[in-house]
């Protein structure tokens, strides 16, 4: 039986918030809570759900130029219009966690970012600058996408594979398995210090890989999968991170040991050696170091 690649979200509406407070998690790791604004438009699914996230580079003004369709292809020829230096920074991200509203305090949602260089030297990008600087007050923008993890592939069983940037992805999906859930999660991350716990079904197994600093992303992980013993009953894979690793989990899994493809999910968020688009105004502030 085939699926769907993508659950589609209630609602693709730009959805304005503000920063509510950041935390510094560990050396390459830094959350930052989002709510306030309209985050009562926001509808969470669990899983993987994930967004396109607006960031401004230079004041608040560009934010309020980004078109109501800026993820579709005209909205996003209409977004590249906006003027370099007031064109906001466009990026996608996962819902690392989701709070309702309770009591005097109201929704939040926990977004966790890799860093990539840092904010103070003037090497970090934009988005990790931003990252690694924004205040509680400073607003953006969010666009909800749905989930790439389709449920109805499957939640009894799960091999779930990721590096670093698909960390907060892995760790919401196992937040939204039942808890009579088993199968193995791998995971590839930077150092041992970005190994950042999380809650998962007793029978769910987690692999940490320290990647060491002259590996190719994905490597370790892809040779770690290939070691493994698969569930002897349908399960539901989910690979995700940098490109070759999702595509190589897929092959392995499909290809090589007869996976039903309908039952792998997989999402490139990443290629080594490339670097993701952003505007010329937006790299020049990034590469500026902090006073």
């Amino acid at each position: 039986m085939a699926f769907s690649k993508q659950v589609k979200p209630h609602s693709t509406q730009l959805i304005p918030l503000e920063v509510l407070r950041t935390e510094r998690l560990a050396p390459h790791w830094m959350r930052a809570t989002l709510g306030g604004g309209e985050i009562e438009k926001y509808r969470p699914m669990g899983y993987d759900q994930w967004f396109r996230l607006f960031i401004p580079v230079a004041g608040d003004a560009g934010l309020e130029r980004v078109p109501a369709k800026a993820h579709k292809l005209f909205g996003y020829l209409k977004f590249l219009r906006i003027p370099d230096g007031e064109r906001p920074v466009m990026r996608n991200y996962t819902v690392r966690a989701y709070r309702p509203a309770a009591g005097d305090r109201g929704a939040e949602i926990d977004v966790d970012f890799v860093l990539h260089g840092s904010a103070a030297d003037g090497t970090a990008g934009p988005a990790s600058r931003w990252a690694e600087t924004c205040e509680p007050g400073d607003r953006v923008l969010i666009i909800d996408e749905g989930l790439m993890f389709n449920p109805e592939r499957g939640t009894d069983r799960v091999v779930l594979i990721g590096d670093e940037t698909a960390l907060p992805a892995i760790a919401s999906i196992c937040a939204s398995l039942p808890e009579t859930a088993s199968g193995t999660v791998i995971i590839e991350v930077q150092s041992q210090d970005d190994a950042l716990g999380f809650a998962h079904p007793v029978d769910v197994s987690v692999q940490w890989l320290a990647r060491p600093h002259a590996a190719v992303p994905g490597a370790l992980a892809l040779e770690a999968l290939r070691g493994i013993a698969l569930p002897d009953a349908p399960f539901h894979a989910y690979a995700a991170g940098e490109q070759a690793l999702a595509s190589g989990a897929r092959k392995q899994l499909v290809t090589e040991r007869g996976v039903d493809r309908n039952a792998v999910s997989f999402c490139g968020y990443w290629k080594v050696g490339a670097a993701s688009p952003s505007s010329k105004t937006a790299r020049e502030i990034a590469a500026e170091p902090l006073a």
